[in-house]
């Protein structure tokens, strides 16, 4: 009995050691598959950190992109305008998620795809603006031609409307020279003072207390541009003090565009024909001693004049 005890101590201790040796290798197995574990993880952390820096430069590529686009100094349409806010807001959004730290596999897939999004947004909208300047440069040469042309017709035009004004001055003054030319004068003139008796009868006389009307004889010179048939007389007749003898103010006429007032108006037919006119003009207030002047127009033009003096 006492030979056997040794062998049972000696079976418990070598259990112990394969105890001990398996409570070992399960130790360093757990150990090793934390350590893999904790490595992969870290590969991980490590690859998300790569793209996340990938992106933010994609994201700065990005941007610059769309602010060189901005700098062409092209007036963007209300539909780029509004492309560009969204862009702009996304890029913004894309910014704070990679700011928030670290980034699972789906979110960082999205974040890609948004990002090819956005790069093809940027490409186009790029594309866009070259061609809107391309049709500015367009409309401006269109704009530069068509002002090229209204100059040169407004000059044109300009030039003849000077022409116009030269010939239409040239009218102008050659009708007021035919007007002129086609005016009947007076060839000779005379004057005579008239007493009017009670019995009617009319006598020369010279003196101014004696004196009731003027009479006045005149012919025409011949004249083929004269229009035939009436005229119009006008009479001026001045006192000796130089008034103007008339019984209304508002009897006025025009002369060579000037407003002039008369004293007596009548009409004769004119035939060209070298005939003797005469009218009579009869004072309505009494005659006063000195010089008193008969003016005649016709057709808007001075006939004649004479003059008498009165004793």
């Amino acid at each position: 009995m006492n030979d056997s005890f040794p062998e049972q101590s000696s079976k418990k201790d070598t259990a112990k050691i394969y105890v001990l040796i398996g409570f070992i290798l399960v130790l360093l197995g757990t150990n090793a598959y934390f350590f893999f574990q904790d490595k992969k993880a870290n590969d991980k952390i490590v690859t998300l950190s790569d793209e996340k820096t990938s992106m933010q430069i994609e994201i700065d590529k990005i941007e610059a992109a769309l602010d060189e686009a901005n700098n062409s100094n092209t007036t963007l349409t209300k539909e780029l305008e509004t492309e560009q806010e969204l862009a702009r807001q996304k890029i913004a959004d894309l910014r704070e998620q990679l700011r928030k730290g670290q980034l699972t596999q789906g979110q960082l897939t999205k974040a890609q795809d948004d990002i090819k999004l956005l790069r093809y947004f940027v490409t186009k909208y790029t594309t866009d603006i070259e061609d809107l300047q391309k049709r500015n440069a367009s409309l401006i040469s269109e704009r530069d031609s068509l002002k090229t042309t209204v100059n040169r017709v407004s000059a044109k035009a300009t030039e003849l409307e000077k022409q116009n004004e030269g010939l239409t001055s040239q009218n102008t003054e050659l009708s007021t020279k035919v007007k002129a030319a086609a005016a009947i004068k007076v060839m000779s003139i005379s004057l005579t003072p008239l007493r009017i008796k009670n019995s009617g009868k009319e006598t020369d006389v010279v003196r101014a207390s004696t004196t009731k009307k003027l009479r006045v004889n005149f012919s025409i010179i011949d004249n083929s541009l004269a229009e035939k048939g009436m005229h119009d007389i006008f009479i001026r007749v001045l006192d000796p003090a130089g008034n103007l003898i008339t019984s209304d103010n508002n009897n006025v006429f025009l002369s060579e565009e000037e407003e002039l007032q008369f004293t007596y108006r009548t009409a004769i037919e004119f035939a060209n024909d070298g005939k003797l006119y005469q009218i009579d003009w009869t004072n309505p207030n009494s005659f006063s001693k000195g010089t008193y002047t008969v003016v005649l127009y016709a057709d808007g033009y001075l006939m004649g004049k004479k003059s008498i003096a009165l004793r």
